[in-house]
Formats: structure tokens, sequence, C-alpha cells
């Protein structure tokens, strides 16, 4: 499925659903917690069947009536409803730990095989900057508690003001994302700390 500019499947379902297990592993939080952040960043984007505007509410009453029919106590179906009806950046904000690892995780996830088109001469910003990365590399060191975001992006398809240009907001969210959870939000682009 591709719904908005880029891929929204099985693909990026599991990289966001990965991550966010990942980091909360990581962190120290019990299998539990663990699972349901699994299980909200596998279910993230379930609203875009409904329509990509406001997927992130949409998304969120969907999960809640299917967790519901599987069976899921409330206060679980609740804690994955309320960290997908957050994930958006225009609507939402890390309202728990849950939550704050979804975020981190699914803004991560740019990458070239995230676009559809095929033809470069019909890419739009969207296009080109998720193309224009290389390699996306999402870092813990517990160490320093410092949560790190590193992209190669290649200057010769866009430049990286580009990445500015759509991602300011994600990156916004992602740092107060990584506050929520005690930790330090650092993005590096071509080698440069920017963040």
């Amino acid at each position: 499925m591709n719904f908005g500019y880029t891929e929204h499947s099985y693909r990026h379902l599991g990289i966001v659903s990965k991550r966010a297990g990942e980091i909360l592993t990581d962190l120290g939080f019990d299998e539990r917690t663990v699972e349901l952040a699994k299980i909200a960043g596998y279910l993230h984007d379930i609203g875009n069947c409904v329509n990509r505007v406001d997927h992130a509410h949409s998304g969120a009453i969907l999960s809640y009536n299917l967790l519901k029919e599987m069976g899921m106590n409330v206060e679980e179906r609740t804690e994955i409803m309320m960290a997908i009806g957050n994930h958006d950046e225009n609507t939402g904000t890390a309202i728990s730990n849950i939550s704050a690892a979804l975020i981190l995780a699914d803004k991560s996830d740019v990458d070239r095989t995230r676009v559809s088109k095929t033809n470069i001469a019909n890419f739009d910003i969207h296009d080109k900057v998720n193309y224009a990365v290389t390699n996306a590399d999402l870092k813990l060191d517990i160490q320093s508690k410092i949560i790190t975001l590193k992209l190669n992006i290649d200057t010769k398809i866009c430049p990286v003001l580009d990445y500015f240009k759509i991602f300011m907001d994600r990156t916004l969210m992602s740092k107060y994302a990584a506050k929520y959870l005690n930790i330090y939000y650092e993005l590096i682009i071509n080698n440069t700390k920017l963040l």
C-alpha cells in the first residue's frame, strides 16, 4: 500500500515495530511494555485505509476496536490507541513511553525504498528527499543516553536543506519524544552533527 508521499506497507510497519521495541528494550522496560510498543508500531498507520489526512486519529480508533475484538484488556489497548493517536507531527506529541518510542521509530524511517514512483523526473520534494537518503541508522547509546539518527543524503539528488523543509516538524517531534524518555536526540547528516 502507498498512502500519501511514501510507502506505508509491511516494510515500514516492520521497521517501526522493531525499532520501537528495541528502544524500550535498550532502556530497560519490561517485556510487556516492549510488546505493546511493537504492536503500536505495527498498527500505527492503519488509519491510512480511511484517509491519509488525520490517519493517526482514525487509526487510533480502528486499532482500539480491533484489539478489543481480539480480547486485549482495556488498559493495554488504551495505551496503544493513545500512542497511535499521537504519532503524527501535525497533531500529536509524546504522552507515554510507548508513544515516545513509536514517534522515534516512525520518524527515523527515511529511505529510498519508500519512494513508489519510478521516474525521478516525476519526483516531488518528498520523493527526492527519501530517494536521496542512502543510509538511515537509528542507534541508542545507553551509556551516554543519546539516541542518534544518522543519515547519508546524496546531495546530487537533493540538498540537505530540502530534508529540513519536510522533516523539521518530525525532527522536533523526535527531539521531544527522546526528552520524554530522558534521553537526548541527536541528528547527524553526512557526518555533520546538526542537533
